[in-house]
This record gives C-alpha cells, sequence and structure tokens, in this order.
C-alpha cells in the first residue's frame, strides 16, 4: 500500500448541483459516476493516510471561509470547476483560497482566468508563435458578419464553456447562414459569446502534463472517430464525450496515440510545454491540439485542472508511465504544497 511520508490535513472542495445539506454529507452521491472524480481523490487521500474533510461548494463562499477558520488545513485539494453555476468563476474560488492564505493544488486565478477566456488564450499564444486555429470573437448585440480572413468549414463555440458544453453536430458551419444561425444560438441559450474559428483537419490528441517548474509530460491520447464516414466532419461533441451509446455508434474511442512520424511527437512536447507555461497552468494540466495531415501542430485548447477520474485522459496518461493513480494524487498534492502562494 502505497502511504504518504508526511500526513497532512486535506480540505477537499467540490461542485454540487445545488445548494449542499447542512450535514454536507455525500455518501450516496460519491457512488455515482457523475462523482467519480470527486470519490477517487478523496478514496486516494485517505489509502495515503491524509486527515480528509469535504467541502460543497454551490454559491456561499462563506462555508469555504468557515471551514478552514474552523478546522484550518495544511492543503485544499481544490477540484471546483464552477461557482453558482458560471464556469468562469473558479478563479474565484482559487482568489478566496489565496486571499486565505492556504496552500490549494491547481492552477491560480491568472492560470484559470487566461484559459477559461479561449479568445484571450488564444491571443496570447499567437503572440508566443504558437499556431492556434484563426479565429474571431462576436459579443451579444453585436452586429454578426464573417470577417473575409475567416473560411469555410468554420466550427462555432461559446467562449467560456469546458467540457464540449454548447458543441453539437450545429456547431460546424459551411455557409454564412449556418454560421449566423449558429453564434445566434450561443447569444440566446448560453448567454454569452460566441467563437468562431477555422475547422482544422487532423489527428485529434491530448497531452497531460504534471507540475509547475519542472514540467512532466505522459503519453499523448488520441480520440478515434472509427465509424464516422469519410469526408465528414470529425469533432467532440458533448454527446461525442458524455453520452456512450452516442460514442458506441460513431465508434468514438479515446486511445493511446499511435507513433508520430518525423519527431512529431518531440515537437508536440516543447509547443505543450510553451503552452502550459505561457498561460500560466500550474499543477497539472492537458493541452488538446490536432496534428494536421501536413505535419503542423495546431493548438485547440488548454484545460487547467482537468478531470482526476481513473478512466480520465490525465490518469490514463500518468497510470502509463508507471505512476500509480495514488503517487499522482500525492504528487499533485505536493506540487501544491511547495508551489508560491
Amino acid at each position: 500500500m502505497v502511504r504518504a511520508k508526511k500526513r497532512y490535513k486535506v480540505l477537499v472542495l467540490f461542485d454540487t448541483a445545488g445548494t449542499p445539506p447542512p450535514d454536507q454529507d455525500f455518501t450516496k452521491e460519491l457512488k455515482t459516476d457523475d462523482w467519480a472524480a470527486e470519490a477517487h481523490v478523496i478514496s486516494a487521500l485517505k489509502k495515503l493516510g491524509h486527515e480528509v474533510r469535504t467541502v460543497g461548494v454551490w454559491d456561499e463562499p462563506g462555508m469555504i471561509i468557515d471551514e478552514i477558520k474552523t478546522n484550518p488545513p495544511d492543503v485544499v485539494f481544490n477540484l471546483t470547476e464552477h461557482f453558482n453555476e458560471v464556469s468562469a468563476y473558479d478563479r474565484n474560488v482559487a482568489g478566496l483560497l489565496e486571499m486565505m492564505d492556504v496552500p490549494y493544488t491547481g492552477s491560480s486565478p491568472t492560470g484559470l482566468t487566461l484559459c477559461k477566456n479561449k479568445g484571450m488564450a488564444k491571443e496570447l499564444l499567437a503572440y508566443h508563435n504558437i499556431r492556434v486555429p484563426n479565429f474571431a470573437i462576436f459579443s451579444p448585440g453585436s452586429s454578426i458578419k464573417r470577417p473575409k480572413r475567416l473560411k469555410f468549414p468554420l466550427f462555432i463555440k461559446p467562449l467560456k464553456e469546458e467540457g464540449s458544453v454548447g458543441i453539437s453536430l450545429d456547431s460546424f458551419v459551411d455557409s454564412d447562414e449556418a454560421f449566423e444561425e449558429r453564434i445566434r444560438f450561443i447569444h440566446e441559450r448560453l448567454n454569452q459569446e460566441a467563437l468562431a474559428e477555422e475547422y482544422i483537419e487532423g489527428r485529434e490528441l491530448y497531452v497531460s502534463i504534471l507540475g509547475t517548474d519542472r514540467l512532466r509530460v505522459f503519453p499523448y491520447r488520441e480520440v478515434i472517430f472509427a465509424e464516422v464516414p469519410e469526408g465528414q466532419p470529425k469533432f467532440s461533441t458533448f454527446k461525442a464525450k458524455w453520452d456512450d451509446a452516442y460514442r458506441k455508434r460513431w465508434g468514438i474511442q479515446n486511445v493511446f496515440a499511435e507513433p508520430l512520424p518525423n519527431g512529431t511527437g518531440q515537437r508536440i512536447a516543447k509547443i505543450c510545454r510553451a503552452v502550459y507555461r505561457a498561460l500560466r497552468i500550474r499543477g497539472y494540466g492537458r493541452i488538446d491540439l490536432r496534428v494536421t495531415p501536413e505535419g503542423e501542430i495546431v493548438i485547440l485548447e488548454a484545460n487547467p485542472n482537468p478531470n482526476l477520474e481513473r478512466k480520465d485522459e490525465f490518469a490514463q496518461s500518468a497510470m502509463k508511465v508507471g505512476l500509480s493513480y495514488p503517487r499522482m494524487i500525492q504528487r499533485i498534492l505536493t506540487l501544491a504544497l511547495t508551489a508560491p502562494h
């Protein structure tokens, strides 16, 4: 059994789907698939020998403040991804922890802000000469007209969501009519800016990285679209990520990537380290990219604090190189304790 060399008081923060119960008892929820990441992290921390407390977060920061004052933790394992249903507010949870001078896992408010605003992230990466899709941002209420520099086919998605929220087959557009219709859909249904970017043909890879100063790049994962007909666009919709029946029908699988030719693998690692640093990711992160048929590497987006479920990309990539799940969790914890805060 893996045991940590030093035992810490760890507070695990995670999201709830509404006001958490007064007794903060999530025993039932932690047995469900939707709470797998939380359950796996908590279980690993306990197996490592740490003293674990949990707080569910919805729309009341006072619960976090009260818990930290009443039971001061050595470190917070931060699994929150939004606050009061606003994805961009995850930065504020990290900011609160910083103000309370408590070490916490994952990225800082700066990293979360840069990565969550996909337009800002692309502008910053372009400044560093890192290839990203050509793009334009359309705010609600503004006129919707496609710039001439954006050539079809195009891909339309919400600016500030993650987990493929707001992405469906209709996100792929090849006419001005469909372009305007999808942008209006995002404005009206999701009440936020729409990001229009060129569709990049090629292999889609997920690159998991662990570290803050010294970065360890894990083996690449790839999404395969086996049953999607030749010539049809291949991309991960919300259903393609989360609906098992849909994935089976279209032969969508996440696997370890086959070897890449002509030093492409080494170039990917170098570029992804540069992305990680440019966007101020800390602790652990995942970079999503495409490799075109010509071998060009195009960064799609960066994910700070990615899902830590055992079956998800990050943990699978770590375990591929012999880093057991508990050791991975301990490493993330150690990085939090040694990071400036």
